[in-house]
C-alpha cells in the first residue's frame, strides 16, 4: 500500500511514531519488488484504479491489501470495497 494512499486513508491523523510503524512494518509489508513499469503504472492508486497485471497474483494483493487496511484501522471506499470484493473472489 503506497504512503499516500495510507494518508488520504486516515494516516494523516496518526502519531510520528505510528506512521513509523506503518512505514516499516515488516510483517503486513506494503512495498513489494516490482519492475520500473509496473511501479509507475500504479503510482499511489488504489485496486479500484490499478490492478496487478497478473491476474493470478490478485488474490494475494487483495488479501495483503485488506489486512493492511484491517490492521491499522484505514478507511475504505466504496469503489475499493467493490475492487477488492472482486478480486478476493478469484481466490481458491
Amino acid at each position: 500500500m503506497p504512503l499516500a494512499n495510507a494518508w488520504r486513508s486516515g494516516a494523516g491523523s496518526w502519531t510520528a511514531e505510528r506512521r513509523k510503524e506503518f512505514a516499516n512494518d515488516l510483517t503486513r509489508p506494503q512495498l513489494l519488488a516490482v519492475s520500473a513499469a509496473t511501479n509507475r503504472a500504479k503510482g499511489d492508486q488504489g485496486p479500484e484504479d490499478w490492478q496487478p497485471p497478473a491476474k493470478g497474483y490478485r488474490c494475494t494483493y487483495a488479501t495483503a491489501w485488506t489486512n493492511v487496511k484491517s490492521t491499522y484501522q484505514l478507511t475504505v471506499t466504496e469503489a475499493e470495497k467493490r475492487k477488492l470484493t472482486e478480486m478476493l473472489e478469484t481466490c481458491s
